[in-house]
């Protein structure tokens, strides 16, 4: 890099830029790297100026989960489930995994209204709490406390008997 007279010779910015990576990766101070590499410790500190005041582009953020990708479903560690769910299938106890496997990466479960309104019931026993409940089918106790407000919305039509009268019966009854 030092020119064989002695003198240094002028380098573009392309040379500076890399070198002022190489910096960044290494584990030397700005003094060492320069020793180091045989380049003027005063021409590389005013490029690193030059570099530091341009606008850097924003670092990309890491989404990190909370829990860990869904588990392999494997015939040996989720047994195939019937469908509708049955509750004689499974031990009232919770024993650590859900009943209803989570579902694939980026796929959806569907429940079907009567293993929502089932899961519902079991939910609003005395004796149970949603979270439980909740855990041991896989969903999340916001869903759960969703499908308590949808059920209740739902209502069964009700018949009323309605009886038709006259209008000019009805004005004649008033009068007398």
């Amino acid at each position: 890099m030092v020119a064989k007279s002695g003198s240094w010779t002028r380098q573009g910015e392309a040379f500076w830029r890399a070198h002022h990576e190489a910096w960044k990766r290494s584990d030397l101070n700005q003094r060492q790297y320069c020793e180091a590499y045989d380049i003027p410790l005063k021409a590389f500190g005013n490029w690193r100026a030059i570099f530091k005041a341009e606008p850097q582009p924003p670092e990309r953020k890491l989404l990190y989960r909370r829990r860990g990708f869904s588990p392999p479903l494997s015939p040996l560690l989720n047994p195939p489930l019937s469908h509708p769910l049955s509750h004689l299938a499974y031990p009232s106890s919770w024993s650590g995994s859900p009943i209803v496997p989570r579902a694939r990466e980026g796929h959806r479960r569907r429940f079907s209204e009567a293993d929502k309104r089932r899961i519902v019931d079991e939910a609003t026993q005395a004796d149970t709490s949603i979270a439980e409940v909740a855990r041991r089918y896989g969903i999340d106790r916001r869903v759960l406390r969703r499908w308590k407000v949808e059920l209740a919305a739902v209502t069964v039509p009700t018949f009323v008997s309605v009886e038709i009268t006259d209008a000019t019966s009805s004005a004649e009854e008033r009068m007398a």
